[in-house]
């Protein structure tokens, strides 16, 4: 069936990062797998390439556009060619729309150029040690100086994608204490320049996959942070944070769908050109079978990743349908990508073949974001139960 979400000015754009990813990306992969993360200077190429400005008003050095497809497109060609653009998805997908919703015009033009550029990357730092999904159970504080010109920062922060290249980070710390009617309560956004004393970075973390995404620890002792950099209204970080969950699901959505397909891909190819028993792997019923239902659950998923890009393009898409869709999805792709694997046999095992590390990188899709089990939460609370 064809796909009907994407117009021309998306395969357009396709065709670009298409390229783009076979000649800037493609022969340099395994160096990054090697030290764990991206160079910093393939950020600067990224900005040069537009691909942080789609999104941005053009008043501001952007493209200006609305539309979250061109994203989409972005994740379905790294995951079709067994790569990814390291840490710089956190950048536009999770930063970009806290700074186009609430930052003050002010903010805006004393950021934005430079984030569209790659001059300054930006990460978002929620998850506290030992509180996982609970976010209003957060402990970093930020107080205000005796002089009222600076909030100071305090506490710690992990699994903080792009945390080791950030130059600014969304901090979120708590302003005032929560109130027992409303554990939520209290939670502000600060955007943090790096460079600031008592700001540092611990461990790059070790993770099982995404391999060229730095993700680090994150500590603040002391870190002053002028009240000019409070992004939004105090106290009402956390309605915030809830209003952009539903595009940071609907990404991992359109992330998992982009891998089950690329999966599918380096299967079928592998099991053409591999051997055994004087025959194509191809050629044994088990195979056909397999790639057959593998093939049948991708197209499902792209069902539901398409109807959920519309809905986001339009402003209907709601958290419980964002839920939906990030749920099903990851849970395809996690049965396709270990039946793909399966097909190749040993080889599958092998971080040289690309399945092993799509494997790899798959799995934290059922937990970050929200785990399954928060999906299915949210998802029952819409249906009344």
């Amino acid at each position: 069936m064809r796909r009907t979400v994407y117009n021309e000015d998306h395969e357009a754009f396709r065709e670009t990062i298409r390229a783009f990813v076979e000649a800037e990306v493609v022969p340099v992969h395994d160096a990054w797998l090697a030290a764990g993360q991206a160079p910093r200077d393939f950020y600067y190429k990224l900005g040069e390439l537009g691909v942080f400005g789609i999104e941005v008003p053009e008043e501001y050095g952007g493209a200006g556009e609305e539309s979250f497809k061109f994203q989409a497109v972005i994740s379905e060609e790294c995951a079709r060619a067994g790569v990814s653009f390291g840490g710089s998805g956190v950048h536009v997908a999770l930063c970009l729309p806290y700074l186009k919703a609430y930052a003050t015009e002010e903010q805006k033009k004393r950021w934005l150029p430079d984030f569209v550029s790659g001059r300054t990357m930006y990460a978002i730092a929620m998850t506290e040690p030992g509180t996982g999904s609970d976010l209003a159970g957060m402990k970093t504080t930020a107080r205000l100086s005796e002089d009222g010109t600076h909030y100071v920062l305090n506490g710690a922060k992990t699994f903080i994608t792009g945390g080791v290249h950030a130059d600014r980070v969304i901090v979120c710390a708590r302003t005032a204490p929560s109130t027992p009617e409303d554990r939520r309560f209290g939670i502000s956004l600060l955007v943090v320049d790096t460079k600031t004393p008592g700001y540092a970075v611990g461990r790059k973390l070790d993770k099982l996959g995404l391999r060229t995404s730095d993700t680090a620890e994150l500590s603040f002792t002391d870190v002053r942070v002028p009240v000019e950099d409070l992004l939004g209204e105090e106290n009402k970080g956390f309605s915030y944070l809830g209003q952009n969950l539903p595009q940071e699901r609907l990404a991992i959505a359109v992330g998992s769908y982009a891998q089950a397909a690329a999966a599918v891909r380096f299967a079928q190819q592998y099991v053409r050109d591999r051997t055994v028993f004087g025959k194509t792997v191809a050629s044994f019923q088990n195979t056909k079978f397999e790639l057959a239902a593998c093939k049948a659950e991708v197209d499902a998923a792209e069902a539901v990743v398409d109807r959920a890009l519309e809905a986001h393009d339009l402003g209907e898409l709601t958290p419980a349908e964002a839920a939906s869709a990030k749920l099903f999805t990851t849970e395809v792709a996690h049965r396709v990508i270990d039946k793909c694997l399966q097909l190749h046999g040993g080889y599958g095992y092998m971080n040289e073949y690309p399945i092993a590390r799509l494997y790899a990188d798959n799995r934290v899709n059922r937990i970050y974001g929200g785990t399954s089990e928060v999906m299915k939460t949210i998802i029952a609370k819409s249906m009344g139960l």
